[in-house]
C-alpha cells in the first residue's frame, strides 16, 4: 500500500469519524445529558459550603456547545487512528474485503478499547468518585485499556498461528478463550475501585452507564459503517458501463 493510498484513507477516516461522531453525539445528548444533570442536581445539595464556587462555563454551554466540540474532535482523532491501523490489518486479518475488515476492526476495536476496561472501571456521572483518587482512577484505566489492546494484538497473532494446524475456526476459538483468560486475571490483580456513595439513586448509575456504552458502540459502528462504505470505494471502485453505441450489437 503506497504512500497516496494511506493518506486517503487517513482523509476518509477523519471523514467517517466526524459523521460517527455526529451520530454518538445524538445518543450523548439525548440520553447522557439528562442523567447528568440529575448527577448534578444530586450532587449539589451534598457538597461543602466551601466548594460551591461560581462554574466558569455555564452547564448549558457544557450540554451543547462543549458535549459537541468533544465528541466531534474525539471522532475526528479517532478515526485518522483506526484509519491508520486499517492500513496495517488490511489482509492481514483473513480474506476479507473493505468493507468487512471496516467492520471487523471496528468490532475488535469497541470491544478492546472500550468494552473491556469498561467492564472493569465502569464510567460514572457527577457526584460519584472521590476528588482526590481521580488521578489514581484515570492511570488505572488506562493501564486496562493499554492491557487490553495488547492482549487483543497476542490474540490475533496467536489464531494466525494456530490457523494451519487447528483450521481457522478452532484457531479462533482458541485465542478468543486465550484472551478472556488473560483479561480476567487483569481483572483479578489490578485494584478495585468503589466509589458510589451510599445514597447515590442506582437506577441512575446504571443508566448512565448504558448510555455511555451506547455512546461508544455508536461512534464505532457508525465509523465501521461509513469508513467500510468509503474505503470500498477507493480500493475496489465499480467499473463505469462502457455506453454502447446506437445500431450497435454487444458481443
Amino acid at each position: 500500500m503506497n504512500s497516496t493510498v494511506v493518506r486517503n484513507l487517513l482523509v476518509r477516516g477523519m471523514l467517517a469519524g466526524l459523521a460517527a461522531g455526529v451520530l454518538a453525539l445524538l445518543v450523548a445528548y439525548f440520553l447522557g445529558e439528562p442523567l447528568v444533570d440529575r448527577a448534578i442536581g444530586f450532587e449539589e445539595p451534598h457538597a461543602p459550603a466551601h466548594e460551591h464556587e461560581v462554574e466558569l462555563v455555564s452547564r448549558g454551554l457544557q450540554s451543547t456547545a462543549g458535549l459537541a466540540t468533544g465528541v466531534l474532535l474525539y471522532g475526528v482523532a479517532f478515526g485518522g487512528i483506526a484509519a491508520l491501523a486499517y492500513c496495517f490489518a488490511l489482509g492481514r486479518v483473513g480474506r476479507f474485503g473493505p468493507r468487512a475488515t471496516a467492520l471487523l476492526l471496528s468490532g475488535v476495536a469497541l470491544v478492546a478499547v472500550y468494552v473491556v476496561p469498561f467492564l472493569k472501571y465502569p464510567a460514572n456521572p457527577p457526584a460519584v468518585g472521590d476528588p482526590d483518587t481521580i488521578g489514581k482512577r484515570t492511570t488505572l484505566y488506562f493501564l486496562m485499556m493499554v492491557l487490553s489492546v495488547l492482549l487483543a494484538v497476542a490474540a490475533t497473532l496467536l489464531g494466525k498461528r494456530l490457523a494451519p494446524r487447528l483450521g481457522n475456526w478452532y484457531a479462533t476459538v482458541a485465542a478468543v478463550a486465550a484472551f478472556a483468560l488473560a483479561v480476567g486475571l487483569a481483572y483479578a490483580f489490578l485494584p478495585v475501585v468503589n466509589e458510589v456513595p451510599a445514597d447515590f439513586p442506582a437506577t441512575v448509575l446504571w443508566r448512565f452507564r448504558i448510555s455511555a456504552l451506547a455512546m461508544q458502540a455508536t461512534l464505532w459502528a457508525g465509523f465501521g459503517l461509513f469508513f467500510g462504505e468509503l474505503a470500498q470505494r477507493l480500493l475496489r471502485p465499480t467499473p463505469k458501463a462502457v455506453p454502447v453505441a446506437a445500431g450497435t450489437v454487444p458481443g
